[in-house]
């Protein structure tokens, strides 16, 4: 059994030249890659450690970046003490947005990578050699649309490399993760979006479709506070937020009614109440529990009408 993990695969880092915030996104034929393959740290930086892989490159690349090392100078320190090394292939990036990586000799073909401004997409045991370009050139027609953020433009790095061919091997497992650019106050709170396919037929696709669940809880999230301050009408604009972005989950559009209907606005409540309440109806029940804690309004008629529906 090998001593290090294979994670023969594609991966990209980068760092959004707008928020500042890093990310990188990685798929391969094999398990959990995203446990393996991707660290980051939030003010600190980024690191893709691959082919026959060395995991320290990540925690220790980190700890090396946050210790004032560039990202070259501290992918250089990693390999000069890796006797290894030309198994390796790994890309980092740093606070200042300093790019580095590294395809070592013995990497499985076809192995290679490419940087630009701020980011670097790295790939081996590739079915052909077109995968890094096309990777590069998906990121950098992403990067040139203002209307693209960084989760997106991740994702369309990774469906270039699938489309011209990807690993050899297939597809198992994907992930993302982004985290700020700036260092937060509380270690838990840079953690912008950590997602993972651990196994599936099409993890890059899937991993597109557990993004766009991300953005709608997001809204949701935003739909929450809004609401514990009472503030119905912001609430109101992030749950419809959330709705549009993932109509199927229920929980979603019952906080849209909920929204709705404490607004007095029953007119457009009663239909998603009324859809929500037909596909699961043990949501009439949470209907009545949230009036204690304010969460809906304390008016009997209204709540009476609502569960008529």
């Amino acid at each position: 059994m090998p001593t290090k993990p294979f994670a023969h695969t594609y991966s990209i880092v980068a760092r959004d030249p707008l928020t500042g915030d890093y990310g990188i996104a990685v798929q391969s034929h094999w398990f959990s890659v995203g446990s393996v393959v991707g660290w980051a740290e939030g003010g600190i930086g980024v690191v893709a450690t691959q082919s026959m892989v060395e995991i320290s490159y990540g925690p220790l690349g980190l700890a090396l970046m946050r210790g004032g090392k560039t990202a070259p100078q501290a992918l250089q320190a990693l390999l000069s003490t890796d006797p290894e090394r030309e198994l390796r292939q790994v890309a980092m990036i740093d606070s200042q947005g300093n790019v580095a990586a590294h395809t070592g000799a013995r990497c499985v073909k076809q192995a290679g990578h490419l940087t630009g401004p701020g980011f670097s997409v790295q790939a081996n045991m590739m079915l052909n050699d077109t995968v890094w370009q096309a990777m590069h050139d998906a990121y950098q027609s992403a990067l040139a649309d203002a209307t693209v953020d960084l989760p997106e433009r991740l994702l369309r790095a990774l469906e270039a490399a699938q489309s011209c061919g990807g690993d050899i091997r297939g597809q198992q497992s994907a992930a993302i993760k982004i985290v700020s650019g700036a260092a937060p106050d509380k270690p838990w709170m840079g953690n912008i979006m950590d997602l993972r396919v651990e196994d599936h037929p099409a993890p890059v696709g899937e991993l597109r479709r557990l993004v766009n669940i991300h953005r709608a809880y997001t809204y949701m999230n935003q739909g929450d506070e809004y609401l514990g301050r009472g503030d119905e009408g912001n609430a109101l604009l992030a749950y419809a937020a959330a709705a549009r972005l993932a109509p199927q989950i229920v929980e979603i559009l019952f906080w849209n009614a909920v929204s709705l209907a404490n607004i007095g606005n029953l007119t457009e409540a009663a239909p998603i109440f009324k859809q929500v309440f037909e596909r699961e109806p043990a949501w009439r029940e949470m209907l009545v529990r949230l009036v204690e804690p304010g969460l809906v309004k304390d008016d009997p008629q209204i709540l009476e009408e609502i569960l008529k529906i």
